[in-house]
């Protein structure tokens, strides 16, 4: 039995098992057997390397996003509009074949937007080209998911089961467990919070399904097995999304606001171009940057040219993305901007900068 039939048939018990006490501790079984498949599935055979082609980019600009949707949903229409890259659009499906690179200029930083070919449903398996979309999904900083206004939640349920099934979790928080293979001594097993959905005997059943036997396990929130099963297996993305919809000039005004009102969620008309400024700024909130502009002694700050941080940036950030030798070199630095309590105030490395502050370096 194949890879793919074990998965299929795990899924299909999976299914079938009416959750009660008694049968919690096989469905946590059944769940670490899934993603233990599931990783094998992922891991490129060494037979398939040299065939076909890859189309990752080049990491560019300040940040990365990945715009990915289902065939025809405007993907490559919103690609145009947004940066100066003319990606093919037509109205039949599949009009994207390769990764197509763009970038969109906003508030000084450039944001680098990727194109990737329509996903179809079992791309988790590796069907169309849906394993090389993921892996470039996967080094993104936030993923734009493309939807159609038109089909309703189905695209949306089903892109979110293959990103979910290939280790991308999307607008959620990793799991607060503290994780530790040892050489011996069994398994150390504690919470601080009141376990609702894993016991100590479920924690050793899934840690001995993956040959673990001498571990620490610290629970310091209630979690499910299946965020415990991401933890063992650690090469989990947690990344912010944002679910966009599209055409919303052909469904009625009801189901426009009803879609606008989800969390995490924006509509939008690329045919009429309707909305994209706010699509705009809730991109840059997600990605979550700094504007950080530089001042000479006895000159006037440079607004032409700003540094991009992420936020949480302290001023060592700074003087590192200026020239790797500053920060050993740095005296002091004067502030002016909302981070500071007094403009200009003098601050160390450690002073964390916020949007838009203005800065000036003084080396020893």
């Amino acid at each position: 039995m194949g890879i793919l039939e074990k998965i299929s048939e795990i899924e299909k018990e999976i299914a079938r098992t009416q959750k009660n006490k008694a049968t919690e501790y096989h469905l946590g079984l059944l769940k670490a057997k899934l993603a233990k498949y599931r990783a094998q599935l992922l891991e490129p055979s060494k037979s398939s390397a040299a065939k076909g082609e890859g189309f990752d980019v080049m990491k560019s600009g300040d940040a990365r996003v990945a715009l990915i949707g289902f065939p025809s949903v405007g993907k490559s229409t919103f690609l145009s509009l947004m940066t100066s890259t003319a990606s093919e659009a037509a109205s039949y499906e599949f009009t994207t074949l390769t990764c197509i690179p763009g970038v969109i200029e906003y508030k000084g930083a450039n944001i680098q937007l990727l194109d990737l070919p329509g996903i179809i449903e079992g791309a988790a398996q590796g069907k169309g080209r849906g394993r090389q979309v993921i892996a470039v999904a996967r080094t993104a900083d936030v993923v734009i998911m493309m939807l159609d206004a038109t089909k309703g939640e189905v695209q949306r349920a089903l892109l979110e089961k293959e990103l979910e099934s290939v280790g991308i979790r999307l607008n959620k928080n990793k799991p607060n467990i503290y994780f530790k293979p040892k050489k011996g001594g069994g398994i150390s097993f504690n919470s601080t919070v009141t376990l609702t959905q894993c016991s100590e005997k479920l924690v050793q059943l899934i840690l001995h399904e993956y040959k673990i036997f001498n571990a620490e396990v610290l629970f310091r929130e209630d979690c499910s097995p299946d965020e415990f099963i991401d933890v063992i297996v650690g090469n989990r993305v947690y990344m912010p999304c944002l679910y966009v919809y599209n055409k919303i000039d052909q469904i009625s005004m009801e189901e426009v606001d009803r879609l606008a009102r989800r969390p995490h969620s924006v509509v939008i008309s690329c045919g009429m171009k309707l909305n994209l400024d706010y699509l705009l700024e809730k991109l840059w909130e997600y990605l979550a940057l700094t504007c950080i502009y530089t001042k000479k002694r006895g000159q006037r700050p440079d607004f032409t040219d700003a540094i991009i941080l992420r936020k949480g940036a302290s001023v060592e950030h700074v003087c590192h993305r200026i020239h790797r030798s500053l920060a050993s070199q740095f005296k002091y630095a004067l502030v002016w901007g909302t981070s500071t309590k007094y403009s200009p105030q003098r601050v160390g490395l450690t002073h964390m900068m916020e949007h838009e502050d203005v800065i000036q370096i003084v080396k020893k």
